[in-house]
């Protein structure tokens, strides 16, 4: 990939909703994420935008280390693709898992159709699910977190 597409690439992540990207191209592999300011959020668009109100110091710290503890715990199955998520394979039929099963390696999670096409979503790891992040029937984004696995 040209540095001039690369710093594109960026620009535009930077300036969209989207947290994280994944791309690859020629046995290259990019993986660009960011953080959301989870304190913006809490003060109102119109507040954060003006700069009327600044974090201070103690809190960024205090967020931090809040985001690497929740994102220490456990190991997280992201979606592989943009779609709808379903936890069972029917309407009326059980999850293929709920929090606090046991899973395998390989085990089918949950399902996302794309384009009319049902994807098997499996374990990446062995574990116990100790969240499920996305509710049934709900679209999810490339990357989204989908479980978390302990």
């Amino acid at each position: 990939m040209e540095i001039e597409n690369l710093i594109k690439l960026i620009e535009t992540v930077s300036a969209s909703e989207l947290t994280g990207l994944k791309y690859e191209e020629n046995g290259v592999k990019l993986h660009l994420t960011k953080k959301k300011q989870v304190l913006a959020a809490a003060l109102g668009d119109a507040a954060a935008a003006s700069g009327m109100y600044s974090v201070p110091q103690v809190m960024e710290k205090t967020v931090e280390s809040v985001q690497e503890n929740i994102q220490t715990e456990g190991k997280l199955v992201e979606s592989p693709l943009v779609g709808t998520f379903y936890a069972a394979p029917s309407e009326d039929a059980a999850p293929f898992v709920t929090v606090g099963d046991t899973v395998k390696k390989g085990q089918t999670l949950a399902i996302i159709e794309a384009m009319k096409l049902m994807n098997e979503i499996e374990s990446e790891y062995d574990g116990k699910v100790i969240e499920i992040l996305v509710e049934n029937g709900k679209p999810v984004e490339y990357g989204q977190p989908l479980f978390r696995i302990c």
